[in-house]
């Protein structure tokens, strides 16, 4: 079965969700007044207990004075003590929210905030769909953890702020600790690792803005296999493989495999985004998942053959949202095309470079015949929750947008464009990104008004009809139906093959047979002949 049909069949599209948590959706005004600078987590992990214990740390500014801080956090949870600013402070904490109530009123700015909790988080269903944690075993026996939260949010097992639209700003610290002898996989870089008696704490650190689902870590008998990556822009960053023991020999393959991934998307999207930390990959027991710096792997070592080398598609996609998903992030998830369709259209591309464009256009037909079209792919433009805007086409109809786009505008503006949004600092790290901020960043490179185009194909469920209508024995007049704009369409005629633009007054072609428009398919389309 080819990589691309795979990866569909693998993403189950489920809205039920095993704890009924969801994440995003519309904002409390409670949450819309905090601005989260940076999460400390420091937590014990009970192997045996299935259980977790200790606080977390929330910096956050209030953008108005207020006696309320609203976060969000799992009801599996039991809240010990919540201080704020060092004082101790009532709470409630129901229905997966804790309100922390301040008997005096807090002034505007910034605020520390300490939660003390314990309990058994809930237990991942089917990861990475149905999130939460995975507690299994290698097959040596070893203990083996890791934790899903796309779905859900980082709420599953500690306190925040769950919307896409606010990232901690100043990074986050994770300080966990779990038996001797097992190994704490986490974002950033590793800062120390302290072993007192049985017990082993790992203390990871990311400088960088991050999303809560990638603020979480892994637990397993690893071993580290890494060497150093020079970027595209001559920075070295350690590029490691945090792999089960059991699997060691894989790793320096495996790292091949993941080199020349990321030489590819740097190529497209820029450099490596995350040059002061690192390119990390951890082994899990589930299929892979975006987790920023530490992109969980599961895939086995299953390998295709792409351009006559090892492929490993699985790896390859959840690697290129360290561009799009983490380092440019939609800003609510009704824009989550942008993160997973931009980030399949990687995918192809890697296909382009490997193959070449006939392969590339081939797979490109494959996505179209794979587009269910049964609702937009942007519903709204805010306040959908990500159980509502995850359906298989912000994969392959967002892909296939980007691939139509790629033609409309041509590969002399389409590329450079693409990597131009990626590397501004407008659309990047701290700042969120809608689907308005791509169209109109394309329309101003590109010169032409590209909205109808969005609106039509994101924002509707209508295929763009072409009517072919015979005029006289060998004359055929082709012309656009429902969309106001002219695009360049491929016609091929009894004496061969031309690029017109094609509009909705449309055009008059000769030929002694029914000219054929759009072959190699750039378009989501309906023929109609007349």
């Amino acid at each position: 079965m080819r990589p691309f049909f795979l990866f569909f069949l693998l993403i189950s599209f489920t809205s039920a969700r095993s704890q009924n948590l969801i994440s995003g959706g519309k904002l409390k005004p409670e949450q819309s007044n905090m601005d989260i600078r940076h999460y400390t987590l420091a937590l014990h992990i009970d192997l045996d207990q299935h259980s977790i214990d200790g606080y977390t740390e929330i910096d956050l500014i209030l953008r108005q004075p207020s006696r309320t801080i609203l976060l969000d956090l799992v009801h599996l949870m039991k809240v010990d003590r919540v201080r704020v600013n060092g004082k101790q402070t009532q709470f409630t904490h129901d229905s997966d929210l804790l309100r922390i109530t301040s008997p005096t009123e807090l002034t505007a700015g910034r605020v520390n905030v300490k939660v003390q909790y314990a309990g058994k988080p809930g237990v991942a269903a089917r990861p990475p769909w149905d999130g939460g944690f995975t507690w299994t075993t290698d097959s040596t026996g070893n203990p083996w953890v890791a934790i899903t939260s796309e779905g859900e949010g980082g709420k599953i097992f500690f306190p925040c702020k769950d919307h896409p639209s606010d990232e901690p700003n100043e990074g986050a610290d994770l300080i966990i600790t779990g038996p001797k002898g097992l190994v704490v996989a986490g974002p950033g870089l590793l800062q120390s690792v302290k072993t007192k008696k049985n017990q082993s704490t790992f203390h990871w650190k990311t400088s960088y803005s991050i999303n809560n689902y990638s603020i979480l870590f892994n637990i397993g008998k690893y071993k580290v296999v890494s060497r150093p990556y020079t970027t595209i822009n001559g920075n070295t960053v350690p590029m490691q493989f945090y792999v089960l023991e059991e699997h060691a020999d894989k790793g320096e393959h495996q790292l091949d495999l993941l080199e020349r991934t990321v030489h590819m998307q740097e190529k497209y999207f820029g450099e490596y985004p995350w040059v002061k930390e690192k390119i990390g990959i951890c082994e899990t027991p589930h299929l892979g998942m975006e987790h920023q710096t530490m992109n969980a792997y599961g895939n086995k070592f299953r390998y295709t053959l792409v351009g006559g080398k090892d492929f490993d598609w699985l790896m390859h996609h959840e690697f290129g949202h360290e561009w799009w998903g983490n380092k440019i992030t939609a800003k609510d998830w009704s824009h989550y095309w942008i993160q997973e369709g931009i980030c399949s259209f990687g995918d192809a591309l890697f296909t382009r470079e490997a193959e070449g464009e006939e392969a590339y256009l081939k797979r490109m037909q494959r996505t179209a015949r794979g587009i269910r079209n049964l609702k937009p792919v942007v519903l709204g433009d805010s306040n959908v929750t990500e159980d509502e805007a995850y359906h298989p086409d912000i994969y392959s109809k967002g892909a296939f947008f980007m691939h139509s786009l790629r033609y409309v505008l041509s590969d002399g503006i389409f590329f450079p464009t693409l990597k131009k949004f990626a590397t501004d600092p407008r659309f990047t790290y701290d700042n969120q990104v809608t689907t308005n901020d791509v169209e109109q960043f394309f329309s101003k490179e590109s010169g032409k008004n590209l909205k109808p185009f969005f609106d039509f194909f994101l924002r509707t469920v209508q295929k763009l009809e072409i009517s072919v209508k015979q005029t006289d024995d060998e004359k055929f007049l082709v012309r656009i139906l429902n969309l106001d704009m002219p695009l360049p369409m491929e016609i091929v005629t009894d004496s061969g093959s031309q690029k017109i633009m094609l509009n909705q007054k449309g055009i008059t072609v000769e030929s002694k047979t029914i000219p054929l428009i759009d072959p190699s398919v750039y378009y989501l389309k309906k023929i109609v002949i007349e």
